[in-house]
């Protein structure tokens, strides 16, 4: 790497596999805004919510029309509903209490990722990025679509693009595209395979700001930081790249009128990219410029000071940290299983990564004891030394000379109903009733051991370098399991790696 890697001791961020999870084979994660609940989509098509606090399942949700791999979910704001798309192109919204199916809608495509609107409490729009087809809104309640621009050549033509699933020689699809909305969901920004961010106004489908990325590199991921001040890009140079959202986070569409009107370039191209320059400003790359490897699934953490992103090696488990200002401070590195996704705990130091047969690592800092933090009297002692006790030391009544007046006011009465604002969560609407844990659900015991609905939760502390779990096991009884999906799920989680 270029930046040394500077003193772990100065950042809060994972370390060591704490344990971890398994239930079948998981492909795809994500918490609940808090961090208490985490969904794990599955290749058979479940959805399974973790309690993260008791690492228990608390709910599962199941499809009878859906046996296809999920390929993502999402999370409402207040954790009401769970948005979960599959490879048989469907998109199927979930009332998390319940456990019962809100709407389910097909797709013309595979929905390589989907994200619910993030200001509503019980969203019904979300933004479908498929495999071979431009980032969609979609209206799971109507069932309608509206498609959007992924290029300066779509204005205009926004609402009925010309097909882009393969070329004119019949060779392989396009580059599927990403897309995220911002932190109020009123605008979308677009990643193409130009090596552009498009600023969509989504109400009227119009193109309102471009920003050209260096090297004109395909735009793989594009993420927003949790409080809507940063913006991530994973690019096919192998670069991550942050950028500085210059625009307010309440009312973006007024500034960028303003900012439109202000510009008073005479081609309509030029004037999308002096508008786009105003809107986002280059902050950060990240890369390794010795192995030169490509980045998957990166993100923020809870507080957007650390960036995270897994090498997309098929035969390694490497997770790299840095921080906002470019250092590398951590590599992770686990057993010899690819990884598939990543999420950072919303308030913790915690870091859950997806592997190749589906098991879900629980990275976590590596915490020591030290009695001082909680007597800060205590000594430790090299070896024993006699002690000699003052007389009254352990008397049953104690000198009341010695007693020190309280200053507290035992008769003041105490507030206990009162909840303060969390700062991390300022946006928060307190009329709204968040949902922050679940009930779990009594499961009769599994007398085949095959079935797969285990929960291991064992510690497993040393993974570097090592097989995983159910790889150490399926050896030692003489033959492994195989977890591979099938053909047509291959195809589409080669292309989410790509």
């Amino acid at each position: 790497m270029n930046a040394p890697i500077i003193d772990p001791l100065q950042g809060d961020f994972p370390e060591v596999i704490e344990e971890y999870l398994e239930h079948g084979v998981m492909k795809c994660i994500a918490f609940n805004r808090r961090g208490t609940l985490l969904a794990a989509g599955c290749s058979d098509g479940s959805c399974v919510i973790w309690d993260f606090e008791t690492r228990g399942i608390a709910k599962e949700f199941r499809d009878k029309d859906c046996v296809a791999a999920v390929t993502s979910v999402c999370w409402s704001k207040y954790g009401h509903r769970i948005l979960v798309s599959a490879a048989d192109k469907s998109l199927t919204l979930w009332d998390v209490v319940k456990g019962e199916k809100i709407a389910r809608t097909t797709l013309q495509q595979t929905p390589l990722h989907a994200r619910l609107h993030p200001r509503s409490s019980t969203p019904s729009l979300c933004l479908a990025c498929p495999l071979s087809t431009a980032p969609m809104i979609v209206d799971l309640l109507t069932e309608t679509t509206k498609m959007l621009p992924v290029s300066l050549s779509d204005i205009g033509n926004a609402i009925d693009p010309p097909p882009r699933n393969k070329f004119s020689d019949g060779s392989a699809p396009f580059t599927p595209t990403a897309a995220c909305f911002n932190k109020y969901g009123d605008l979308v920004y677009v990643g193409n395979s130009k090596g552009e961010i498009l600023i969509i106004d989504h109400e009227r489908v119009g193109i309102r700001g471009v920003i050209s990325i260096p090297g004109s590199a395909v735009i793989k991921n594009i993420i927003f930081s949790r409080n809507g001040q940063y913006i991530l890009t994973n690019s096919n140079d192998r670069t991550i790249r942050i950028y500085e959202n210059l625009l307010p986070l309440k009312d973006s569409l007024k500034a960028l009128d303003k900012l439109t009107q202000e510009c008073d370039e005479q081609d309509e191209m030029e004037k999308l990219k002096a508008v786009g320059s105003r809107c986002l400003a280059l902050f950060r790359e990240f890369q390794d410029s010795i192995t030169r490897v490509h980045w998957k699934a990166p993100c923020f953490s809870g507080d957007g000071e650390w960036v995270v992103g897994g090498s997309a090696s098929k035969g390694e488990h490497k997770i790299y940290i840095w921080d906002r200002a470019g250092h590398l401070v951590k590599i992770l590195e686990g057993p010899k299983e690819a990884v598939i996704d990543l999420a950072w705990h919303p308030v913790k130091p915690i870091v859950v990564s997806v592997s190749l047969i589906g098991l879900v690592y629980i990275w976590a800092k590596d915490y020591t004891e030290n009695w001082s933090a909680f007597a800060p009297d205590f000594k430790e002692l090299e070896e024993n030394e006699e002690y000699v006790e003052r007389e009254d030391e352990f008397d049953l009544v104690p000198d009341t000379g010695k007693v020190k007046d309280s200053n507290v006011n035992e008769d003041e009465d105490i507030d206990i109903t009162t909840v303060e604002k969390d700062s991390a969560f300022s946006d928060s609407d307190m009329s709204q009733e968040e949902i922050r844990f679940l009930p779990a659900d009594p499961c009769p015991d599994v007398l085949d051991q095959e079935d797969g609905h285990v929960v291991n939760t064992s510690k497993e502390r040393d993974f570097s370098g090592s097989e995983s779990p159910l790889s150490i096991e399926a050896g030692q009884n003489g033959h492994l399991t195989n977890h591979d999906s099938s053909p047509h799920e291959g195809a589409i989680f080669q292309s989410l790696a790509t």
